[in-house]
């Protein structure tokens, strides 16, 4: 029997030739192959670059088609289909002094508007997407490289501030795109635009004819209550987190603290102005109704009394749950705010649109209910949770809100480095657009047949 056993081995493992394959020669082939096999793999994780998220990649079926990167305490998961296993894109960032009107949209017209005094607040999210994407790892700057453009701009807190007015921020917009042949080439479509606020690109009256094909960058994905037009778009455009204060989304010690559930004060809490909303007006009443329940204190935010930064996470941390009705938009900064003082957010806005929902699974950290149910069915309901069950969805905030801080992609989990993820999905080999045709030989041209290193700025813009 071992006879037969050597001969089957001999005629499996010996080569065409006469010249009989020893054991020796077995074992040695064998030892080839996996050298081959580990050093192959080993110079392929040399040579790739390194994603935002550390990827580790387990064998059961799950785990198989997701990227895994550590937050707070534990792992995220960011699916691996239609995304890849790592973050390779190559971003370009136009330079202030690159295109002629660009510092009107981060500076004001006078050029006095600081990006300090535009990093505070709800809408920081344009400078700190802009200073990250300077510092990043993706950033290329060779325009024939890129993937993507992004055009910075701090237009919301500029609006506000009154660097541009309406008129002007149109007008400088149409003028900087036209000096953007890359723009002209794609129709748009591999630029990025942030616009960090409840109005969404329509701080750009004329974004329906410029950048309707654009990528943008926005907390808002609803309009409903001015407009009958959104400006957002599920295929293209990408829902980030507000802008959290720096003070409470820091590591170490936070400007203030969450308190253990059992020496909260309030079942919930609504912090905000009333603005003639029907949601917050109902909450307001509510809560002068069950006063040990809900509090909604009347807030001043001016004068000697004017609520702190410390004083609001203060009375924001005093609550089991902090109710986020929508405001002038549906979108609400104090739905992330929460996070940070282990308050489980109830969202009271139904069409808000949330971040990065594939990979966050909003049922197991927050509570969304009816608008047209603000009354006490919502305080009988919330009384109802369990002290358990509360904890157990402040654990799964504590460990998912990494994505609402805006840290550079060196950190192993934040909403750059999400956003970042996103923008992976958004790139094309290829961008089509009205006003660009190919010949045989691969050359780009326009219209006329000029080929694309020879298109003349500035261009007129459909």
């Amino acid at each position: 029997m071992g006879s037969t056993n050597n001969n089957i081995k001999s005629r499996l493992f010996a080569p065409p030739s006469s010249t009989p394959c020893t054991r020796s020669h077995q074992i040695g082939a064998l030892t080839l192959i996996a050298l081959t096999f580990f050093t192959t793999r080993l110079l392929h994780q040399s040579l790739a670059p390194s994603t935002s998220f550390s990827p580790h990649f387990d064998s059961d079926e799950f785990e198989s088609d997701a990227v895994r990167f550590s937050g707070e305490g534990a792992s995220l998961r960011w699916p691996r289909r239609g995304y890849g296993s790592g973050i390779f894109i190559k971003i370009y960032v136009y330079d202030e002094n690159e295109i002629d009107g660009l510092k009107q949209l981060l500076y004001g017209r006078d050029g006095r508007i600081s990006p300090e005094s535009c990093l505070k607040g709800q809408w920081g999210t344009q400078v700190k997407i802009h200073k990250h994407l300077l510092k990043s790892r993706f950033r290329t700057h060779k325009k024939e490289d890129a993937d993507l453009f992004f055009v910075p701009s701090y237009v919301k807190c500029v609006r506000m501030m009154g660097g541009l007015n309406d008129k002007e921020i149109n007008q400088v917009y149409v003028k900087v795109l036209s000096q953007m042949p890359y723009f002209r080439l794609s129709g748009g479509r591999d630029h990025i635009f942030v616009f960090p606020s409840g109005a969404g690109a329509h701080l750009f009256k004329s974004w329906a004819t410029y950048i309707n094909r654009s990528i943008i960058l926005t907390p808002e994905g609803d309009r409903t209550d001015k407009r009958d037009t959104s400006a957002f778009n599920t295929w293209k455009d990408i829902i980030i987190p507000g802008n959290v204060d720096d003070s409470m989304t820091t590591n170490g010690i936070r400007l203030v603290e969450p308190l253990p559930l059992s020496k909260r004060k309030y079942l919930a809490n609504y912090l905000g102005r009333a603005q003639g909303k029907i949601g917050r007006l109902k909450l307001i009443s509510l809560a002068k109704q069950f006063p040990d329940k809900l509090e909604s204190p009347e807030l001043k935010f001016s004068g000697p009394d004017k609520l702190g930064r410390s004083d609001y996470f203060l009375h924001l941390r005093n609550a089991k749950f902090c109710l986020a009705p929508r405001g002038e938009s549906s979108w609400t900064l104090r739905f992330y705010e929460s996070s940070f003082v282990e308050c489980v957010p109830v969202l009271l806005s139904d069409h808000a649109e949330l971040p990065f929902q594939n990979v966050v699974d909003y049922a197991q950290i927050s509570i969304k209910w009816p608008s047209s149910r603000i009354d006490t069915q919502l305080l009988e309901y919330l009384e109802s949770i369990p002290d358990k069950r509360i904890e157990e969805m402040i654990a799964r905030g504590r460990r998912l809100r990494c994505l609402w801080v805006y840290s550079p992609d060196t950190e192993p989990c934040s909403a750059f480095s999400a956003i970042l993820w996103e923008l992976q999905r958004k790139t094309r080999r290829f961008h089509h657009s009205l006003e660009t045709f190919w010949l045989h030989n691969g050359s780009i041209v326009n219209r006329d047949l000029v080929e694309f290193s020879k298109w003349k700025t500035p261009m007129l813009l459909p």
